[in-house]
């Protein structure tokens, strides 16, 4: 793609440059100066362009690329065929192994997690890793990248002796797929999505229900507490 972008670019001047000096036989001196600045306005644009571009993709096969920041991702409506405690228990062991706490996996820290899960990788291995859902080039999996491995893994899109494949099945994560896929027609299609949308809903309720228990809980022990307390002090 960008060896075509690149092609076009480079024609398109060309064609400015031809047509340049087409212009400047048949035009007045008044016309061909005003072209003429046209046409370096036109080509300092594309020049600069073109020079960022081949800058950025230097960076990236040299491993200097900064990564490009994306708009913040709701993973819930992004990876729709996980359900919320899926979704959950991936964020949790995202968190273990970010053991910097920057909101990425580096590969030392992937070198950690393949180890913990009883299958290391070679460093070739685990820059192969990376490298296969590593979609800002940054050398490092973010938590969007890290459900990549288990929405591939889902969709069968991995091959069986890739060390992805080995984390998603060592992971203890059931990555069964719940969405409409596989639906045979439309009205079956519908009532999976239906049953996703009610099943997302009850686990929301799980939740809240589960929060509250927990906060009664603590509301009779605090009680407790002062009812000890005060016949402690009387």
């Amino acid at each position: 793609m960008a060896s075509e972008e690149l092609a076009q670019k480079l024609q398109r001047r060309l064609q400015l440059e031809e047509s340049g000096a087409a212009g400047e036989a048949e035009e007045p001196a008044g016309g061909a100066e005003e072209a003429a600045a046209e046409r370096s306005c036109l080509t300092g644009s594309a020049d600069a362009e073109l020079s960022a571009k081949l800058c950025r993709r230097q960076d990236i096969n040299e491993g200097a690329a900064q990564p490009r920041r994306a708009a913040v991702f709701n993973p819930y409506t992004e990876f729709k065929e996980f359900s919320r405690r899926q979704i959950k228990d991936m964020e949790r062991m995202f968190r273990l192994y970010d053991s910097g706490r920057d909101g990425y996996i580096d590969l030392m820290e992937l070198k950690l997690m393949m180890e913990k899960l009883g299958a290391p990788q070679t460093h070739l291995g685990l820059k192969n890793m990376i490298k296969e859902v590593d979609e800002d080039f940054d050398g490092k999996l973010s938590f969007r990248e890290f459900l990549l491995i288990f929405h591939k893994a889902a969709a069968g899109e991995l091959e069986e002796d890739s060390g992805l494949l080995t984390l998603a099945k060592l992971s203890e994560i059931d990555v069964s797929i719940e969405g409409v896929k596989g639906a045979k027609n439309f009205f079956e299609a519908k009532v999976q999505a239906l049953s996703s949308a009610s099943k997302f809903e009850a686990e929301i309720k799980a939740e809240q229900d589960e929060r509250k228990r927990e906060e009664e809980e603590r509301k009779h022990r605090r009680a407790a507490f002062r009812e000890l307390k005060s016949a402690f002090t009387q």
